[in-house]
């Protein structure tokens, strides 16, 4: 476990060489060396394992020995390449962890910053379809006890996630997944005309998204609402 001191050097050190980097060209300095030369042995640990459910949890591991390093950009960056940054929120997103993929996001977009060269999405269509893939499959997961609250904290994050990738050009098919998500998290919590208004949204970037049927019942609860009637 890496000591509070040490965190502490890893951090003001990566703030200062992120600040001082050319936006836009490759970063550099001793603590993105470091932190390269950590993430190729995390990759290379990760490679042996076969099963998904198995390198996630050792993602959960992994992930922690990047955290100063993280915060020390975000806090001074000026927006240069950086592969650490990228891979990080990509593995914040498997792990579950959406504030945190989240917080990497905003910069990354900010800054036009480009994914790792193993990855086709941009860093906008990226966000959109991990986001979407994570709050779809977090809901399946949900039990009715806590689904609400889940719904309403996952709403929150695609309506953070949607002032990120709004007007950015992406695949139909991703953005209609991200209004597909977006709207089955609006609609678990409780918000069934703006849930109505994703789902529309999805299912004219893609008819075969699978909204069909939801939204035919969001209209009929509609319907009811409006006329006071209670749903059957």
């Amino acid at each position: 476990m890496t000591s509070p001191a040490r965190r502490h050097f890893q951090r003001v050190t990566a703030a200062r060489a992120a600040g001082d980097a050319v936006p836009g060209q490759p970063q550099n300095g001793e603590q993105y060396e470091l932190m390269m030369a950590a993430m190729w042995e995390a990759r290379r640990s990760l490679k042996a394992i076969k099963s998904t459910e198995g390198k996630i949890a050792l993602k959960r591991q992994l992930l922690p020995q990047f955290d100063a390093y993280i915060e020390g950009v975000l806090e001074s960056g000026s927006g240069a390449q950086d592969d650490v940054l990228a891979r990080v929120m990509i593995w914040r997103f498997d792990i579950g962890d959406l504030p945190g993929a989240l917080s990497i996001a905003r910069y990354a977009v900010e800054h036009d910053l480009d994914t790792p060269d193993s990855f086709e999405r941009d860093t906008p269509s990226l966000v959109a379809e991990q986001l979407a893939e994570e709050t779809l499959g977090q809901l399946d997961r949900s039990t009715d006890e806590d689904r609400l609250a889940l719904a309403t904290t996952l709403a929150g994050l695609c309506s953070e996630a949607r002032g990120l990738i709004d007007g950015a050009d992406m695949h139909d098919q991703i953005s209609a997944k991200f209004h597909k998500a977006y709207g089955y998290a609006l609609r678990d919590a409780g918000c069934p005309a703006a849930a109505l208004e994703q789902l529309k949204r999805a299912y004219t970037l893609n008819d075969r998204v699978g909204v069909k049927q939801d939204i035919q019942k969001l209209e009929r609860e509609i319907t009811r609402q409006n006329a006071g009637t209670p749903g059957q």
